[in-house]
């Protein structure tokens, strides 16, 4: 987070300085070769920091930069008045008002993949912003090579009419709704959904949704996902064939809550579910993203939703356990079906001389009470299991990059495992080799063990009865098991790692918890037939939707009164 938050700085001083510097060049100085090359690095930062930033507001530094850029132009011309010219001003003056206001409301515009409909306006008012800057670059360009002022004049006019026609049509969708919703309504009426899954999160949480997508299809009803962040479109319509929604308003949920619906999905707490809870005909299911002893995963939000799915009764009691009180009828127990691949070893396995080890530290969470990551503490593992002759997969949690100091010990741990596999051979895997070219079920697949922060990949990695291992990177000291009894059934590593080689001895020697972890394992993921074990989730969702039974009419939001609309009483995500 600290990491984002440098980058956007470092962007945004970029943009501006660049800007400013430009303009005093080519209004103040005679060196216009240099300041438009300044102007058209400004433009560069200013592409730079819309990457960084989407909804980075740049309408000062194009202002400087076009009156920059005219008066190189003017001067790279010297003719006097220039009726081109000054029609190029003009245009490049209402594109620079205009394109901020345009993109915004074609941002709150629906959107839709998956789906035999081409939404042009807001994709088209999206790309204004890097049009602008891209036309900008070509008066530059233009001026450099002193052409003819109508040549840019032809290039302004065309990026001016996508703009007007963009405006016309935001203005015929505002003023002048179609009766029955748009084309995203209507092909959804046509595809006829009976459950959606609703998602809000920060960027690169995606994962939370894909991991739910096949066993959502295989509930063998039509469906679709809502995404609330535009940056979740693509990759969730990659993953699946079911249609994918962009809803950034209240309205537009009120356009894509097609009368065919009965059952809503969710895999987190993020506020905005609140926008859709408001809808009293639908029955509203948490289902989380990944089951573990972590204080959100028994979030006294989940009283909100009609039913909560959990993967076993340890996560009934761990509500009980953080005093959160909720009728025991809202909980159906489905086990993970995430797990169903995960190849089971019941025969205990002691004295592995190469043992292969899964190391998953998690990252450091949005508060200081939930930072459960062991990087600080990585070097010593990872050099106490490379002591040992293991070969480690190292497979980080998507949200590391985001804190600058974890990003630095991650990046420590794989320069060890490239030095050891340089030198030994042993062919350890790290980063994009274990986060994207492997699915966390390869990864258990090929381990023996498990050496983990606390997080759900225990609760997955308990199915496969193997050992593992669990840092304790809090204070609770002697009270840890008792806050996370998941720890119970494994090996608890403190938070110097003082212990480690006692803790790796009984991970991969002697293993003596071996006969706890199997009721432990029906505790936290249900005790289902492994031939059959996702069917349990399966059956669970297909009695929730015939339970709704035909709807007859569109889901209707609930009063205002009874669910926030700005979702302030809830937490971030799970």
């Amino acid at each position: 987070m600290r990491g984002d938050l440098v980058r956007k700085l470092t962007a945004r001083a970029a943009a501006t300085g660049l800007a400013v510097l430009a303009f005093l060049v080519l209004a103040l100085t005679g060196a216009t070769g240099w300041g438009l090359a300044l102007a058209v690095a400004a433009l560069a930062a200013a592409a730079w920091e819309r990457r960084v930033r989407p909804a980075a507001d740049s309408t000062a530094e194009a202002v400087l930069l076009a009156a920059g850029v005219l008066v190189g132009y003017a001067r790279r011309l010297d003719a006097g008045f220039d009726p081109a010219l000054a029609a190029t001003a003009l245009v490049l003056l209402g594109l620079v008002l205009l394109v901020g206001p345009l993109r915004q409301a074609g941002n709150l515009e629906i959107r839709a993949a998956n789906l035999p409909v081409r939404s042009w306006t807001p994709l088209v008012a999206a790309g204004l912003g890097d049009a602008l800057l891209a036309l900008l670059a070509a008066v530059a360009l233009a001026a450099a090579l002193a052409l003819p002022a109508a040549v840019a004049l032809v290039a302004a006019l065309l990026v001016g009419a996508a703009a007007g026609a963009v405006a016309l049509d935001l203005a015929r969708r505002r003023f002048r709704p179609g009766a029955g919703g748009g084309a995203v309504a209507r092909a959804l009426r046509r595809h006829q959904p009976e459950f959606l899954l609703h998602f809000s999160a920060p960027p690169g949480s995606e994962y939370q949704v894909t991991m739910w997508l096949p066993y959502l299809e295989r509930i063998g009803r039509p469906f679709l996902v809502l995404v609330r962040e535009p940056e979740f479109l693509a990759p969730i319509a990659a993953a699946t064939t079911a249609p994918v929604v962009y809803c950034p308003t209240t309205r537009t949920m009120d356009e894509a809550l097609v009368p065919s619906l009965r059952v809503a999905f969710y895999v987190n707490h993020g506020a905005k579910n609140s926008h859709c809870i408001r809808f009293s005909q639908l029955t509203h299911i948490q289902i989380h993203h990944g089951d573990s002893d972590k204080a959100p995963s028994a979030n006294p939000v989940s009283a909100i939703f009609d039913r909560i799915f959990v993967a076993g009764p340890a996560a009934i009691d761990r509500y009980a356990r953080a005093g959160v009180e909720i009728p025991a009828e809202k909980f159906v127990v489905v086990g993970r079906p995430q797990v169903e691949s995960i190849e089971v070893r019941r025969a205990q396995v002691t004295g592995l001389a190469n043992p292969t080890v899964l190391y998953t530290p998690t990252w450091t969470g949005h508060h200081a009470d939930a930072n459960y990551c062991s990087l600080p503490v990585g070097e010593t593992i990872v050099r106490g299991l490379l002591a040992r002759g293991a070969t480690v997969i190292l497979r980080a949690h998507p949200y590391t990059s985001q804190n600058p100091a974890s990003a630095r010990q991650l990046a420590r741990l794989e320069e060890l495992l490239a030095a050891d596999r340089a030198r030994t051979g042993r062919q350890h895997v790290w980063g994009a080799a274990a986060s994207r070219g492997m699915s966390l079920v390869d990864c258990v697949n090929r381990s023996d063990a498990l050496v983990s922060d606390v997080s759900g990949v225990i609760s997955d990695y308990l199915y496969s009865g193997k050992p593992y291992a669990v840092t304790d990177m809090g204070a609770d000291g002697d009270r840890f098991v008792e806050r996370f009894p998941l720890a119970g059934s494994g090996y608890v590593l403190r938070r110097d790692a003082g212990n480690l080689d006692e803790v790796l001895g009984r991970l991969l020697d002697t293993d003596p918890s071996a006969a706890a972890r199997w009721a432990t394992r029906a505790r936290y993921l249900g005790d289902f037939p492994a031939e059959s074990y996702a069917e349990a989730f399966l059956a669970a969702a297909r009695r929730e939707l015939a339970a709704g039974g035909e709807p007859t009419a569109a889901p209707t939001p609930r009063a205002a009164e009874a669910v926030a609309h700005d979702g302030s009483p809830l937490s971030p995500t799970a």
